[in-house]
């Protein structure tokens, strides 16, 4: 009896022993040997691993930046071209410059302005009331205002304003990783150029119904009039589905599209007050007789 248990106590020794070197042997043949470079890029990330970069994580990030031949298209959203210049130097590549964005919500769908049609009892969720119906007022576009949004930024740069139901970014916070903009099923949040003193100018609507319906439906709606595109002298402006669209690329924030906007669809934000006409026009003429 003694035998057989220490025979068998040998053979399984044996066994675990030839497993062991020929688990070695095609550990070693087949082991990867990973660059160096990618734990000094992970060092200047700023390690939010929001997934703003298009990557699952800050790591994968700086893997793809080892990998690539070139920064061009790899951008931290979150560390901005300050992070990304570190990791040029680090990995003696030229990181070219994009200018600061923010979230912006395209919405004024307030209950003042857009009338509630019923009420919503169901899961607290933007995705799934969207795929349900068009929401509690006759805009199939606007806001549900149920905060998918909020949830998904680690950054507590947006919130759900008490006053208008409607989300509020919170500029000095916001990153841009972009994370609320694809959450939202109704993508009314778009990032757009960061201006001095977080001045914007965009068309908060996104309503693609014909004028008449669109007014109907909420009093600030944009109904593609196409007032704003004849006043804008920079080619900044179209309007498409009847709807007004501001390329932030093109426009210099004169102000002139919202100042003609019957609906006050387009809003600038962060401005100093308009004088009235009657002071513009008393300026110029003193202006003149100097």
């Amino acid at each position: 009896m003694f035998e057989v248990i220490l025979y068998t106590v040998l053979a399984i020794s044996g066994i675990a022993v030839a497993a062991a070197v020929i688990l070695y042997f095609v550990a070693q043949k087949f082991k990867v040997i990973e660059d160096p470079r990618i734990d000094l890029v992970s060092e200047v990330l700023p390690g939010a691993n929001c997934g703003g970069c298009g990557f699952a994580g800050c790591r994968n990030f700086a893997e793809g930046c080892v990998k690539a031949d070139s920064l061009e298209k790899l951008y931290c959203p979150v560390g901005g071209n300050e992070c990304m210049k570190k990791v040029a130097e680090i990995l003696g590549m030229v990181a070219a410059e994009k200018p600061p964005q923010v979230a912006v919500v395209r919405c004024s769908g307030t209950s003042n302005n857009c009338q509630r049609v019923t009420k919503y009892d169901g899961a607290p969720s933007c995705s799934i009331a969207h795929s349900l119906f068009c929401g509690e007022t006759n805009c199939q576009y606007g806001c549900l205002g149920l905060g998918d949004c909020v949830k998904v930024c680690q950054f507590g740069a947006i919130e759900i304003d008490g006053m208008t139901g409607l989300p509020k970014v919170i500029d000095e916070k916001c990153t841009a990783c972009g994370a609320c903009v694809k959450s939202c099923p109704r993508l009314i949040i778009e990032l757009r150029k960061k201006y001095p003193k977080d001045r914007k100018i965009f068309v908060s609507c996104m309503n693609k119904d014909k004028g008449g319906t669109a007014k109907k439906i909420c009093t600030v709606a944009c109904t593609g009039c196409t007032l704003c595109v004849k006043e804008c002298k920079f080619d900044a402006i179209k309007v498409e589905n009847f709807l007004a669209y501001i390329d932030f690329n093109k426009c210099t924030l004169c102000r002139k599209c919202a100042a003609v906007c019957p609906q006050g669809a387009i809003l600038e934000i962060n401005f100093s007050e308009r004088k009235p006409k009657t002071e513009v026009v008393a300026e110029n003429a003193e202006v003149k007789k100097e």
